[in-house]
């Protein structure tokens, strides 16, 4: 197929690989050069802008940072609505509002354009490795047409219902994980300051009702101090904050959510936005005047 893709960078880069992999024609573009130039080595076409990117393509998928991106990229002046072919499709990966999914889908509707809000979890880690997990809001025939292109990547797929359902499992998603990150940060170094050995801290809750996946992927990077920044504190404060806009849209209470947003937004504020989430323990540490970091550098 003939692909547009618009934001080749930490997680749309690795996606793109995945599909040219799988010898598709692909029309990249970002506003990172770098970015760019990488996509081009590995044989993609560089275009001159989203635009360009959409020509002819068949399907265009957006990787981009926030909803008004996603918004300017698909509807605005010189957006891909008004260049995009009736019976093609626009597949946005990014994170967004659901609101504004629900919103695109019905333009895209009345334009003879399928739009999917299709955000991804996993990680970097993930894309690189095709294992990522895609959440799908939209019709079911546009959802059946482009699974086999969504599988090149992804480990599983789901379609999650209507036009924004996707982006609202990955609000609850990421609300839930970041709530679980930071209570994560503070059991690791209330238990280990306390005096029980680190591994066997992590080894007896993995084993307990405490046990989660969080648990298991936090403790592990900060015991071995593996806390580059593959998902920032800015990005998270973005993130929850669609998921408490969500909850003000329903009316349901979040009071952990609100609170952890609180949390986040300080950090941000003072020194960590483009820091990894979890590098946010070292502000408890330095509370605690105890460092938990790197103290099990080999655990697996």
């Amino acid at each position: 197929m003939r692909i547009g893709f618009i934001g080749v960078g930490n997680m749309g880069g690795p996606i793109a690989t995945h599909l040219l992999a799988a010898e598709h024609d692909l029309q990249a573009f970002d506003l990172n050069s770098q970015s760019l130039d990488r996509m081009a080595e590995l044989g993609a076409d560089k275009a001159t802008s989203a635009a360009n990117a959409a020509d002819n393509a068949e399907v265009v998928f957006l990787s981009l940072p926030m909803p008004r991106d996603v918004e300017g990229v698909v509807s605005g002046d010189g957006g891909l609505f008004g260049t995009m072919s009736v019976g093609t499709t626009v597949i946005d990966l990014s994170t967004s509002s659901p609101s504004l999914s629900r919103q695109l889908a019905v333009e895209g509707q009345e334009r003879g354009i399928d739009f999917l809000d299709a955000p991804v979890s996993g990680g970097v880690y993930g894309a690189r490795k095709g294992t990522l997990a895609v959440m799908v809001g939209g019709s079911e025939e546009a959802f059946e047409r482009n699974l086999p292109l969504l599988e090149t990547f992804a480990a599983k797929v789901v379609r999650c219902g209507d036009a924004g359902s996707g982006n609202v499992v990955k609000a609850v998603n990421n609300m839930l994980a970041f709530v679980g990150m930071m209570g994560t940060t503070e059991a690791l170094l209330l238990g280990v300051k306390a005096g029980v050995d680190p591994k066997i801290l992590r080894e007896v809750v993995e084993a307990s009702s405490g046990a989660s996946f969080v648990w298991s992927s936090a403790t592990r990077a900060i015991l071995r101090d593996r806390l580059a920044p593959s998902f920032t504190s800015a990005l998270a404060c973005k993130d929850i904050g669609l998921a408490v806009d969500l909850a003000d849209e329903f009316e349901v209470p979040v009071p952990m959510g609100r609170h952890t947003q609180q949390l986040l937004e300080t950090y941000r504020d003072n020194g960590f936005a483009d820091e990894d989430i979890l590098a946010t323990v070292r502000a408890l540490e330095d509370e605690a005047s105890f460092v938990v970091r790197g103290l099990a550098p080999d655990i697996q």
